[in-house]
């Protein structure tokens, strides 16, 4: 059995606003393991990306960090001093952001932003820091790797600049790579090449990942382990076999059923009814409720309890509680 390598354990996070809380990230807990490829999944808006920036303490004002701990290899990251976090990113911890364009600066070559980390947090020379970062270059699959070292990132295409954020993020050979839709802005070939790469550097490296994506054929594609988020909360998590053979949550079910099936015709794809819930009003009860056709008299009354019904498959449904099966 693999060693957790990362844990979120009842991780709260608030942005601040005249209208009151916002609760992007409300009692969130899971855990990644070594070598574990784990996929949070969701909604635009549902904390996905917030509990990542969490995990790196990058969360800005209005927002906040307003409890919970997030343990890497045992230590409490939010209770680590700025200068511990800082040797961490970029060297244990490395993220790969949504846009590469405004990831990237835009007025240093791109040779000068893969050296940066690796002689910020390795005993390395110039000659040799430049050296390794061509190597990146090319082992992320880019021709001419000499020349791509000195150029800007506007003479580089979307996916060109997105592989140059993985060598970036590679660098000094993190144990966790955290990946926030890396394949969005791109077309689909290149987000094939793209997946298909990451794949091979997590056995090249042997490290973890943690990729945020609302995409469930790349959910499908690259997860070992998947992670559901509704409205800042874990609705259901489980492995990916389980997850597509037997989802169990009805956000779930509807995700699944929302996605188009090859060689199968239908003149309106499926969608959810009704929307996302008022992040600042979210009450007491089933954040769902509201768009679940399965809901009952409970679901508005109490928020059902996260557990664990069979073969580590956990969810928060009264569907599934014995007490919660009445009509």
């Amino acid at each position: 059995m693999a060693k957790n390598l990362v844990e979120f354990r009842h991780l709260r996070t608030s942005f601040h606003t005249e209208g009151g809380a916002v609760k992007a990230v409300n009692d969130v807990s899971f855990t990644i393991r070594e070598g574990e490829i784990v996929c949070v999944v969701g909604e635009s808006g549902c904390g996905k990306s917030v509990t990542a920036l969490s995990l790196m303490r990058l969360v800005s004002l209005p927002g906040k960090i307003e409890g919970g701990e997030i343990l890497f290899e045992g230590k409490d990251l939010l209770s680590a001093s700025d200068r511990e976090m800082r040797r961490l990113r970029g060297n244990q911890l490395s993220m790969i952001f949504q846009e590469p364009m405004s990831s990237l600066n835009p007025v240093l070559r791109i040779g000068e932003q893969i050296m940066e980390p690796l002689l910020e947090h390795q005993a390395i020379s110039k000659k040799d820091a430049k050296k390794r970062a061509i190597e990146l270059i090319s082992l992320v699959g880019i021709p001419r790797p000499e020349a791509i070292f000195e150029s800007y990132p506007h003479e580089l295409s979307g996916g060109m600049r997105q592989r140059i954020m993985i060598a970036i993020a590679l660098g000094c050979e993190p144990k966790l790579l955290i990946a926030d839709e890396p394949t969005t802005a791109l077309d689909v070939t290149i987000q094939a090449q793209i997946l298909e790469l990451m794949k091979e550097l997590i056995e090249k490296f042997s490290m973890s990942i943690m990729l945020i994506t609302h995409d469930l054929g790349v959910v499908a594609e690259m997860a070992d382990y998947v992670v559901v988020m509704y409205a800042g909360k874990v609705v259901e998590e489980t492995n990916v076999l389980e997850l597509f053979k037997n989802p169990k949550h009805p956000y779930t079910k509807g995700l699944l059923k929302a996605k188009p099936i090859i060689n199968q015709r239908v003149e309106r794809l499926y969608t959810i009814p009704g929307q996302v819930p008022n992040p600042a009003e979210l009450g007491n009860h089933c954040y769902f409720a509201d768009r679940c056709e399965s809901c009952m008299d409970i679901c508005r009354k109490e928020y059902p309890p996260f557990k664990e019904y069979e073969d580590g498959h956990k969810t928060a449904c009264w569907l599934y509680e014995k007490e919660g099966m009445r009509p």
